[in-house]
């Protein structure tokens, strides 16, 4: 009987020992923190995430737990293998204890809940990124503490209320991703200079862009499906190292800056906004895509713009003959995709024998002429193929 009570006492010894050796390593606050963080979190069916978090072992041997010394860096919370369920549950404020942590991402999934005010504490922290999760409420002022904050990627939630100011004086910002949430109100102005990617597009956000709101370090700006209004042609103007800007589905008004249209950009998108006035480059335009569809520009069409390999200006007001340089480029399959329908256009010098490339899609209806060639045109250009002549004597008086 001795024996078999020595023999436990020393296995219970050694266990108390081993337990104390694996934790030795973390600090123990650190350790209570992941505790409440897995109590709050479980995996969906058919995700084992959480199966290697075994708190009888080092947990900086868990799956997406990252340390350096006794001190948890880095937390990736879910099976990041594309296509694997995410996590369900909530964010435990506990989070906020990880008083090291320099980065916390969070796969898609069900997570629920909003963010916890304790983020405000993680004065390290350089990549938040909880994205396509289920994440309600306001985003914390208090993530504007966060000085080292780099990447700020909270898309694709149900997040409300307006981006709070504090956010845009963040020094360090490089990538903000806000997009498909419901957030309200206007747009801060960022005044980190590097600031490369801003994106918050499908929101209802209003208001007007600060001209010096924006800093000229953007490369990637989207901004489209959202109530905003005002001219933007002063704010465009510095961003000249955008690569790609998307405007649409607006109320901008005003003139498109001249200067734009050299940037570097590929795509460009500014349909469905309330533009006004002549489009006229300095230069052959080099960028893939422009779409200037559905606004209110006018004048003729500029040959500059015959570089374009999908060029839209359907639904504007735009007046006189097509150039001649969009037909040669239309005939050498240079140009894909060329909409120029519901405009008050009076011409286009092109053989009606000739045959398009099948690679080219052009559509001439709805404008004041009769059409010299015909050619299917998408069908929400409807039926009619002219213009009405009452139309178009009344836009040239």
């Amino acid at each position: 009987m001795k024996c078999l009570l020595r023999n436990l006492c020393a296995h219970g010894f050694l266990f108390l020992a081993h337990l104390i050796f694996a934790h030795a390593m973390l600090d123990p606050i650190d350790f209570l923190a992941l505790q409440s963080i897995r109590k709050s979190l479980n995996d969906m069916p058919g995700s084992h995430y959480f199966a290697s978090w075994d708190f009888t072992s080092d947990p900086c041997n868990f799956a997406g737990v990252y340390c350096d010394g006794n001190k948890v860096i880095a937390l990736n919370l879910g099976d990041p293998r594309a296509g694997a369920p995410g996590l369900t549950g909530r964010l435990d404020p506990a989070i906020g204890k990880l008083s090291a942590l320099a980065e916390l991402t969070i796969v898609p999934g069900r997570v629920m809940g909003s963010l916890p005010h304790t983020f405000s504490q993680l004065k390290y922290l350089r990549f938040l990124a909880i994205s396509r999760n289920f994440i309600s409420g306001e985003i914390p002022a208090g993530l504007g503490q966060l000085r080292a904050l780099q990447t700020l990627d909270l898309s694709f939630n149900q997040l409300s209320g307006s981006i709070p100011f504090s956010i845009g004086t963040l020094p360090a910002l490089y990538n903000v991703i806000l997009c498909h949430n419901r957030l309200s109100g206007s747009i801060p102005p960022f005044v980190s200079q590097s600031l490369s990617r801003l994106d918050l597009k499908h929101n209802d956000l209003s208001g007007s862009l600060s001209q010096h709101g924006l800093p000229s370090s953007l490369q990637y700006l989207s901004l489209s499906w959202n109530r905003l209004s005002g001219t933007v042609d002063r704010v465009l103007s510095r961003l000249n190292r955008l690569n790609y800007i998307d405007l649409s589905m607006n109320q901008f008004t005003g003139c498109i800056p001249v200067n734009l249209f050299s940037f570097p950009i590929s795509n460009l998108q500014l349909q469905r906004n309330q533009f006004y006035g002549p489009v006229q480059p300095v230069d052959q335009v080099k960028m893939e895509t422009v779409d200037l569809s559905f606004n209110r520009l006018s004048g003729e069409i500029s040959p500059m713009l015959s570089t374009v390999q999908n060029l839209y200006l359907n639904n504007n007001r735009f007046t006189g003959e097509v150039p001649r340089s969009f037909v040669e480029r239309l005939l050498s399959a240079s140009i894909q995709i060329l909409y120029l329908q519901h405009n008050y256009l009076t011409g286009m010098e092109i053989n009606p024998r000739v045959e398009i490339p099948v690679s080219s899609s052009l559509c001439l209806q709805y404008n004041c002429m009769v059409l010299p060639v015909q050619t299917p045109c998408p069908l929400k250009a409807g039926k009619q193929k002219t213009r009405p002549t009452a139309q178009c004597v009344q836009w040239k008086g």
